[in-house]
């Protein structure tokens, strides 16, 4: 099956924080703005990959993907697993 544009659009986004997040680990010891940056990247990724989530579930219950917002990180790093 064909994953929707906007879906591609929301991994293709994923793939590049998490690049970016790999970067930064590699860089062993970091700064204190690649630490910042390096949290900011892992909140920002929760955010895109609850926003993936969000949009499938609303797919396979037959409620439109669309309606599928990006969260405050607020609402998602609280989240309890």
């Amino acid at each position: 099956m064909k994953q929707p544009e906007r879906e591609t659009q929301v991994m293709a986004h994923i793939e590049t924080l998490v690049a970016e997040e790999h970067r930064l680990f590699a860089k062993g010891a970091l700064d204190e703005a690649d630490s910042a940056r390096l949290a900011a990247v892992g909140v920002e990724l929760d955010r895109y990959w609850d926003l993936l989530r969000q949009r499938r579930a609303a797919r396979e219950t037959g409620h439109d993907p669309d309606a599928a917002a990006l969260r405050p990180a607020g609402t998602v790093e609280n989240y309890r697993g």
